[in-house]
């Protein structure tokens, strides 16, 4: 239990314009506002939410684990948000739902890990409000283009500049998918000079099977103030391949923080990883950087033991591979903490 102010967040409404011009969110009638009382000191859990929904990396899996760790160490309040079929089934391909998202409202901390969704806006505004309300966001890997409107050009803005704002980067390429889930593609290292952050404590290197993003060097920039913790380096590339190692380089920053401030002039403190693939939450120091950087988005770096949170899993972790399709898990039913 975490001693914490109790906060009121209310609505006032929920519309948002594009300015095609600028890009910028901007107010219909009224803005969409956030206002926080604070109404006295008293002892209660913190508010995580998991926002999940892609059709590729089965966060539908890998987040309930993190939150079920998570439950254990903080004794934290959880909701998971999930992309649901009309029968309440977990469907990551519905990219058009996902459940529960008006529980950001009382939200201390939004995990995010969704890919190409085209919400609607009764549930995008809660992801856009809660993003410029000053809390903390931790993302991973496909939430760099965590949406797609193809043809609403008012909402256009999400699908590059908002994740590149919130985020540090939009969805660039990556160095290939290879013999998928078979074997190791990055080779994940700290960073020296930056082994003694918090978020750190206690981990090692190890192989992900996340193929690696591309996301600083040739013509791209991480955004804001960036600081890559953690650095990859592809075992295969297809842009190696094609010679354009000038462009895409095989070493890339795979974690890092930053921070962001939106609409409403309030900092956020943003953790941010490109790891993500189903397989790479089997290794205990991707949970433990995982779960370190919960804590440092949360301002609880203080928490975190020398050899960092402990990490074991609660139960069995046995996901399905990544693919696109059909090859999530059928009939699998919602998490509730």
């Amino acid at each position: 239990m975490f001693l914490k102010p109790t906060y009121l967040f209310l609505i006032i409404t929920t519309v948002f314009l594009i300015n095609c011009t600028s890009n910028k969110p901007e107010k219909e009638t009224e803005e969409l506002a956030e206002k926080m009382t604070e109404t006295g000191q008293e002892v209660q859990p913190l508010h995580v939410v998991f926002v999940t929904g892609d059709e590729e990396y089965r966060s539908e899996e890998s987040m309930p684990m993190l939150a079920e760790i998570l439950q254990r160490e903080m004794n934290c309040r959880i909701t998971l948000c999930y992309s649901l079929d009309d029968e309440g089934y977990v469907d990551p391909n519905n990219l058009n739902h996902i459940s529960n998202l008006d529980s950001l409202i009382t939200a201390d901390l939004m995990v995010m890990f969704t890919r190409f969704r085209e919400l609607p806006d009764s549930e995008l505004k809660h992801i856009a409000a809660y993003a410029d309300s000053g809390r903390p966001i931790v993302g991973f890997r496909t939430s760099t283009h965590a949406f797609q409107y193809k043809t609403n050009v008012e909402r256009q803005f999400y699908n590059e500049e908002w994740p590149a704002r919130v985020f540090g980067q939009k969805w660039i390429t990556h160095h290939g998918h290879f013999s998928d889930g078979e074997v190791p593609l990055t080779r994940v290292e700290i960073i020296e000079a930056k082994k003694t952050h918090p978020i750190l404590r206690g981990v090692q290197g190890f192989d992900a099977y996340s193929w690696l993003y591309h996301v600083d060097g040739g013509n791209y920039k991480l955004s804001g103030d960036s600081e890559p913790l953690v650095m990859g380096t592809a075992l295969r590339s297809t842009h190696e391949e094609k010679g354009k190692l000038d462009e895409f380089p095989l070493t890339n920053p795979v974690a890092w923080t930053k921070s962001y401030t939106g609409v409403y002039e309030k900092s956020s403190r943003i953790f941010f990883t490109t790891l993500g693939h189903p397989y790479d939450f089997k290794e205990i120091a991707m949970r433990k950087l995982a779960l370190n950087g919960i804590y440092w988005a949360l301002g609880l770096e203080d928490e975190i033991p020398e050899d960092g949170i402990n990490a074991t899993l609660v139960s069995e972790y046995n996901p399905n591979n990544s693919g696109m399709g059909e090859k999530f898990k059928k009939q699998l039913k919602p998490r509730v903490f």
